[in-house]
């Protein structure tokens, strides 16, 4: 893991000579010889280098990249600033916009604002390739990323935990809910967006429960 992951390397360390691990970064080798991977490789871990272990207190977990061109970028959910706003992230802005935290549409899906904030825009599975969803799945990195969400649960307190879906809801299991709020609904996608995840106001609950155990706000509107 040559990723600039700051404070994060300290709990992780010894994590890219675990047997999974070498397992998980030959398949990938492999796989890049035969089709595109995304994100690109040097922003697999761009989560990590954007937020910092000792300032985060949000996680908002998604299930594996976008796996359009250009679209995925190493948070979950978030897009660069020339990629067009994608259906699930449309639906997470129109639910903010009804959440009394001041959001207004900024025009674009990058949330790296966010990330800075103490916000962890983490995917289970960190790779995908090209118009091919969950084709990294069972791979890997669901280890390394439910040892993250072990490792912020056991040595934090007051975390919040935004679990859309299905997917995302099955890792409350790793979660102690008597010490960090954990917000479960239906995930934002067209599909399932409808059944709950709007009117959820989980973005106003987070903001609510961050200032009842004295930690700032999160600013959700993101610059235009």
């Amino acid at each position: 893991m040559k990723a600039n992951i700051g404070d994060w390397k300290e709990h992780l360390e010894g994590t890219s000579k675990m047997e999974y691990f070498q397992s998980l970064l030959s398949f990938l080798n492999d796989r890049r010889k035969l089709n595109v991977i995304y994100p690109p490789k040097g922003t697999w871990f761009r989560a990590f280098e954007l937020s910092s272990f000792a300032k985060t207190k949000v996680v908002i977990l998604g299930q594996d990249p976008y796996h359009g061109e250009g679209q995925a970028e190493g948070l979950s959910f978030s897009v660069p600033k020339n990629i067009s706003i994608p259906p699930s992230l449309r639906n997470i802005y129109k639910e903010l916009e009804t959440n009394d935290v001041g959001f207004v549409n900024p025009g674009h899906g990058h949330l790296s604002s966010w990330s800075k904030q103490g916000v962890l825009l983490l995917n289970s599975v960190l790779t995908v390739e090209k118009n091919t969803p969950a084709a990294h799945a069972n791979q890997g990195w669901e280890i390394f990323t439910d040892n993250v969400i072990k490792l912020l649960d056991e040595k934090k307190d007051h975390l919040v935990f935004l679990l859309w879906g299905a997917y995302a809801g099955r890792k409350s299991s790793l979660i102690d809910s008597e010490r960090h709020l954990v917000l479960k609904s239906p995930h934002p996608s067209p599909f399932s967006a409808s059944n709950g995840f709007f009117g959820s106001r989980h973005f106003v609950k987070t903001n609510e429960y961050l200032q009842s155990s004295n930690q700032s706000p999160i600013k959700w509107q993101i610059p235009s």
